[in-house]
């Protein structure tokens, strides 16, 4: 792919990422302002919580199929309707485990009610997942953006209307329901999708056609063998990305969930950057490199490396400035308490830049597993953090607590990295 070609598609993905982004940082301004931070505090643990469930369905199968596919080239049809029975299978387990959640005494009638229509939101979101890998595969990065926007963008819209528009005020269980209907309108486009991928029907880039595969196909329990590496890092990246919201309202309560929440929602919006050009667009290419051109994989990690330190630093020090009136602006004054919270977790940002570009490479070929055991020390490591600051200095002590167990799992990365992958050059 040409340098022009490449920054062309990359800029595709930026775009619809930030649009989605964008949408999904406008609907928690909203939904700050209209409902006050006790509310929403308790509506942003509620999403917190059901995105836990929904890692665990598929548990990983959308990105291993861009691993597979970039070892296998199109052998790697084999594992599709395999791999899709095992997210059937989730699925369904999934379903039970939040039904069986609702129930919990942690949790009060309305809490209940809003976590079960959420499972909606689930099956939209592993459907979205698993349509974006096939996009990814397919190089149609056009497709891909739009794709992923869709989702986050009709829920703005539903919520926008509704507030501003029919001047509808809405209750935790009335945006379940749009979050539940967004959900299922994503499961039957998607569904159709992947059926289409199960029978063969991709246009896979980088790889020579092959007439009929020579590998014997796999069942449920060898996908699960496969994936079960990408699934728990997901979960690991969770934890120590955004348990803190769950662990902030049990420990120090709704309102202070508020505050961190929008402190965390602009951290996230900044986060895309990496997440994009890591995860959607260098991810296949990675998994091809690694195995075929692996000077053109340590030159692309040498100078990604170089490009996210710089960029984190630079929006790191512009938080810095901008915190106050960014939050004032965007929240209200009643947000006054996320300022200093949003100042805490600018200072991972060159940390988290740098740990995307470095920790991407652990991706590739054999090194998954370890890359999972460096992430489950890290999400031990945040989870007592959390129970030791959070319980001392409530939402700050989270923040802290984000910025130190990144920087441990950079450290962890680039320690293996550098004896692992790149041992020569």
């Amino acid at each position: 792919m040409s340098a022009i070609k490449a920054l062309k598609s990359v800029s595709l993905l930026w775009v619809g990422s930030l649009l989605g982004s964008g949408s999904t940082f406008a609907i928690y301004t909203i939904l700050a302002r209209e409902m006050g931070p006790e509310i929403f505090g308790v509506f942003s643990s509620a999403l917190a919580t059901i995105t836990i469930f929904s890692l665990l369905a598929g548990f990983g199968v959308s990105q291993f199929w861009l691993k597979v596919f970039g070892e296998e080239g199109w052998e790697g049809v084999r594992w599709i309707k395999p791999s899709l029975l095992f997210v059937l299978l989730t699925l369904l387990v999934i379903t039970v485990i939040v039904f069986l959640f609702s129930l919990l005494s942690i949790n009060d009638n309305v809490t209940g009610k809003l976590i079960l229509l959420l499972v909606f939101y689930i099956y939209g979101h592993i459907s979205v997942e698993l349509v974006a890998s096939k996009f990814q595969l397919e190089e149609k990065y056009s497709s891909l953006a739009l794709w992923k926007l869709l989702p986050n963008f009709i829920r703005f819209i539903f919520i926008l209307c509704c507030y501003y528009i029919l001047n509808i005020s809405l209750s935790l269980l009335d945006l379940g329901l749009i979050y539940a209907f967004v959900g299922l309108i994503f499961t039957v486009l998607g569904v159709g999708k992947l059926l289409e991928m199960s029978s063969g029907n991709l246009d896979l880039k980088g790889h020579l056609a092959i007439e009929k595969s020579k590998l014997r196909k796999p069942n449920i329990i060898a996908v699960f063998k496969e994936v079960w590496p990408f699934g728990v890092a997901n979960l690991f990246a969770f934890i120590y990305v955004q348990s803190d919201i769950i662990m902030v309202k049990y420990i120090s309560g709704d309102t202070q969930a508020g505050y961190y929440n929008v402190a965390f929602v602009i951290l996230t919006a900044i986060l895309i950057i990496p997440t994009i050009l890591f995860g959607k667009f260098l991810m296949p290419k990675y998994h091809r490199w690694a195995n075929h051109n692996k000077e053109k994989f340590y030159d692309t990690y040498k100078k990604s490396n170089f490009v996210m330190i710089l960029t984190g630093l630079v929006i790191m020090i512009l938080l810095f400035f901008l915190a106050n009136i960014l939050i004032s602006l965007v929240f209200g004054s009643d947000y006054a308490s996320s300022i200093n919270l949003l100042k805490i977790l600018a200072l991972t940002l060159p940390i988290s830049f740098l740990a995307y570009s470095i920790g991407a490479t652990l991706v590739t070929k054999e090194h998954m597993k370890l890359k999972v055991l460096l992430m489950g020390v890290t999400a031990v490591i945040n989870i007592l953090l959390n129970v030791i600051l959070i319980s001392k200095y409530g939402a700050e002590g989270a923040a802290v607590s984000t910025v130190i167990s990144n920087l441990i799992l950079l450290t962890l990365y680039f320690a293996v990295v550098k004896k692992r992958i790149f041992i020569k050059t």
